[in-house]
């Protein structure tokens, strides 16, 4: 039961936060999800970073990475959005703003990834 707490407790927090992001910076460029964007971007580094200290440290405990990676980051980014808003740009005949925003979440999502790891292993 703990569990399950602890990835509702992460995961409404985080749900929490990418609304606020997402819904304060979608305004600014309709037509890329500026929100979403960074608010994947920001989680996948997120998780990179948390991989990188649970597996360097053995800092992390179970508890603490359901809460936080399967959690907190499970509820802060989000694919479906993201598959959601290529739809719309796609629907839209938005083709180029399409490819940049599936291209550059894709590879700079992973990028963030592989930044977070690094950084781990600078402590």
């Amino acid at each position: 039961m703990k569990q399950f707490l602890l990835i509702f407790l992460g995961g409404g927090f985080g749900s929490f936060l990418r609304y606020i992001i997402s819904k304060s910076l979608n305004v600014y460029y309709p037509n890329f999800y500026l929100g979403t964007f960074l608010v994947n971007i920001l989680g996948c580094f997120i998780i990179g970073i948390l991989i990188g200290i649970s597996v360097k440290n053995n800092f992390l405990s179970e508890s603490h990475m359901l809460l936080l990676a399967t959690g907190f980051c499970g509820g802060f980014t989000t694919f479906s959005t993201f598959a959601l808003e290529s739809h719309i740009l796609l629907k839209e005949h938005s083709i180029f703003y399409m490819s940049a925003y599936l291209a550059l979440s894709i590879l700079i999502g992973i990028l963030a990834v592989a930044a977070g790891l690094y950084v781990c292993k600078l402590l």
